[in-house]
């Protein structure tokens, strides 16, 4: 647990990134801006990421429950008001599903993104969220109810359900339903759970086996763990769903949970970076973390007479046989795992905030990434700033700040662990998955 150290610091942490929500978030729509200071358009992701912030700023007194439940029923409103069709422009979503990224003013779908199984169910978390957040009488809290409850039930997962039980990826207006699906172990366990909980349009009980047959479970720097090489694949079911001590049929095969898996990921990435195999910079046992992120552009280089190859907005991690390594650090890597290794994970954060200062830790917060191995002159082609010490960003992205401010505060109170464990829609998507053991002991019918 948190001491008397460490307390300050994630306080800290927390409020800035908690501000960065508030703050940014479009008072009129609820729409959160899928990055900062530059916010191109809004991530429907990034509003559950929102709609999970405002129960955590009541509780750690950064805004009052009246200011939380006026901001979350706008957001809720809107979702559930705004135009869902399959007209290619002027569309929010379709059939419950919600578009990728939206206009930040309209709603209105950007460009020729896809309708996304995955960030509707991560938007689909945050409501979810709200509605056992906002249990009181009061009738806006009421409202809040009832509309996640509305938005929950409008989707129609099984229109996303491919031959053999795999989830669809998406769908757009002139391709129509993508023929591959979430396989692997990655961040759509929660996809999976709210795809089969549905009481109206549920996917059948052949989804949650095909996923986990697809999973590929290996041994990685001393941890034998299902590998997934981005840490946000180990991270995201786990803001919402309290893995501890519950099973599937996989897990009870290996002996050991879900969230177990992810502290053997989090140490497997630690101890790549000690070992630093392609001798970046700055790498050591606490400046560490490997996931999609953004760099400083897609460009090859030489530095210190070596030729160096960097990306730009990558789905950076590590795992065996599948390193995807440019020098590039990410602290929500860290901060999003903070429950699963807390000495290794904090440290981490604490080492990144007091050797790179402003550089990387501003108003909202940590900075999405910094390279310390890009130490050019020149400006790299996606921005940012370079200094002495590296490469530095210079945004925030919204994906990457909900995961550490949510893991913080499940690590430090348990807070949303502890409302999604009385979610029916969850309880019954991780039975119809075969889950047993632990708090779901019982709840299964």
């Amino acid at each position: 647990m948190p001491t008397l150290e460490t307390e300050p610091f994630l306080d800290t942490v927390q409020a800035r990134t908690f501000d960065y929500f508030w703050e940014t978030t479009n008072t009129e729509n609820g729409l959160a801006p899928d990055r900062w200071p530059d916010p191109p358009f809004s991530s429907v992701a990034a509003v559950g990421y929102a709609l999970t912030a405002y129960p955590i700023g009541v509780e750690r007194g950064y805004i009052s429950r009246a200011q939380a439940r006026e901001r979350t029923l706008t957001t809720l409103k809107f979702h559930w008001n705004a135009p869902q069709g399959d007209d290619p422009s002027g569309m929010t979503g379709h059939w419950g599903f919600f578009y990728h990224f939206l206009d930040m003013e309209t709603g209105d779908r950007f460009q020729d993104t896809e309708l996304s199984t995955i960030d509707t169910a991560l938007f689909l978390m945050g409501a979810l969220t709200a509605q056992q957040y906002f249990d009181g009488d009061h009738e806006d809290a009421q409202a809040i109810r009832a509309y996640a409850d509305s938005l929950y039930r409008r989707v129609e997962w099984d229109r996303m359900q491919l031959p053999g039980g795999l989830v669809s990826m998406g769908w757009k207006p002139d391709e129509g339903r993508f023929d591959y699906g979430y396989e692997g172990y990655d961040e759509a366990m929660l996809l999976y759970v709210l795809a089969l909980g549905s009481p109206t349009h549920p996917v059948d009980d052949t989804a949650w086996d095909a996923f986990t047959s697809t999973y590929d479970w290996e041994s990685f720097y001393g941890y034998e763990h299902v590998n997934f090489a981005p840490l946000f694949g180990h991270q995201y079911s786990h803001i919402w769903i309290d893995f501890r001590g519950i099973q599937d049929g996989y897990m009870r095969e290996k002996g050991i949970d879900y969230f177990e898996n992810s502290r053997r990921a989090t140490l497997a990435q630690r101890e790549y970076a000690k070992d630093n195999p392609d001798d970046f910079a700055g790498y050591g046992e606490n400046v560490w973390g490997f996931t999609a992120s953004d760099g400083p552009g897609n460009t090859t280089v030489t530095v210190n007479g070596q030729e160096r190859e960097f990306k730009g907005y990558w789905a950076r991690g590590v795992a065996k046989g599948d390193i995807r390594d440019d020098g590039t650090i990410v602290p929500t890597a860290a901060g999003g795992s903070v429950p699963f290794a807390p000495d290794a994970s904090i440290a981490a954060l604490k080492t990144m905030h007091a050797r790179y200062g402003d550089h990387l830790f501003g108003k909202y917060g940590f900075y999405d990434a910094f390279n310390l191995t890009y130490t050019l002159d020149e400006m790299p082609p996606d921005g940012g700033q370079t200094t002495p010490q590296g490469w530095f960003d210079n945004e925030h992205l919204g994906i990457d700040q909900g995961p550490i401010l949510a893991m913080i505060e499940n690590h430090r109170s348990g807070k949303i662990w502890s409302l999604m464990r009385e979610n029916p829609y969850v309880i019954r998507g991780l039975c119809r998955a075969g889950f047993s053991g632990g708090w779901i002991e019982g709840k299964c019918e």
